[in-house]
């Protein structure tokens, strides 16, 4: 058994299909086969079979991958630190949810990497529905967004960090500021406005119109939340939004917040690491700065920049309630 079959199993595991694997690994669909049957040979089992064009993993050849792919991914660390050690850099790698990258990864990852001049942090956005996975298989080092789902049942640490809050916005002059409280049924007559998040199940969009139970038929998206704030304020329609990032345009009057049953929404974001016996050093160092003071203040003040390369600068400067030290 060597790491190139075990790689390869990985990416027939995640992908489903031998002529995809050969394709992504430059080899030739035999190669892939005979990589595979080698395995099969190793571990006495058939590791998957096929019901029609769908590839089955067996429970053998689910852990084998799950494996596989965290054995692949640490010997590619190993070959990056050693790589990196000659100009003693380390590599810490973030995956957060789109509004987090949004609002609090660069001004929380540049406080941080301030107190770590070797170490360069990269930030990938990623669906919270993927934060386990992610972590499982080391291809993150720490999550920042959502509790992931699952965690529970896996060696998952969640710590939470910031408490936050939603709100439904419009702009002045909107009819519908004439009500209080606004029904469910008079929002979905609106243009709804949302950043990259979008309207899927997963986002806090999403969990919100589920649970007013409207659909509406008007979804105008954006490339980010700042752009679709700014398109609430020209008259588009409406937008749930983090109350903090509002704050200035509600306070120049440009927007206003709609009174609607079951608003504000409440709910926390969490830094999220494997235990301590097995994530990285670097990892715990930011999943315990996260929940300081400092850190709070950090996503709070207005930065001069951002070095290139760490982090894109957030659109707006914000304030924040640390959940390790709530307001009195």
């Amino acid at each position: 058994m060597t790491l190139r079959q075990l790689h390869t199993f990985a990416v027939v595991a995640r992908l489903g299909s031998v002529q995809a694997s050969a394709r992504e690994l430059g080899i030739s669909e035999p190669a892939v086969s005979a990589a595979v049957g080698t395995l099969r040979k190793e571990f006495g089992d058939d590791l998957y079979h096929r019901e029609g064009r769908a590839l089955v993993l067996t429970p053998a050849g689910r852990h084998l991958a799950s494996l596989a792919a965290e054995i692949t991914d640490l010997a590619d660390r190993a070959r990056h630190a050693v790589a990196d050690g000659q100009d003693g850099r380390r590599e810490l790698h973030v995956a957060a949810s789109v509004d987090v990258e949004e609002h609090v990864a660069a001004p929380l990852l540049a406080a941080f990497t301030d107190r770590e001049p070797d170490l360069d942090a990269t930030v990938a956005v990623q669906p919270p529905d993927r934060f386990a996975d992610l972590l499982m298989h080391r291809r993150a080092d720490i999550t920042l967004g959502p509790r992931p789902a699952g965690q529970a049942h896996r060696p998952i640490v969640a710590m939470p960090f910031l408490r936050y809050q939603l709100i439904v916005v419009t702009a002045r002059g909107n009819p519908l500021l004439d009500r209080r409280p606004v029904s469910a049924a008079a929002l979905e007559t609106q243009p709804w406005c949302v950043g990259p998040g979008g309207i899927g199940p997963g986002s806090p969009i999403g969990r919100f119109l589920v649970s007013t139970q409207i659909a509406p038929p008007d979804v105008r998206a954006f490339p980010s939340d700042a752009a679709a704030l700014s398109a609430v304020a020209a008259g588009d329609g409406v937008m749930l939004t983090l109350s903090h990032a509002a704050r200035g345009a509600l306070r120049l009057g440009t927007i206003a917040r709609v009174e609607v049953a079951g608003t504000p929404i409440h709910d926390r974001w969490y830094a999220c690491t494997l235990d301590e016996a097995t994530c990285l050093t670097a990892a715990l160092a930011l999943r315990r700065f996260a929940t300081s003071a400092d850190a709070v203040l950090a996503i709070a003040a207005t930065r001069r920049g951002v070095p290139a390369g760490r982090a894109r600068p957030p659109v707006h400067a914000t304030l924040w309630r640390s959940v390790a030290r709530p307001a009195g």
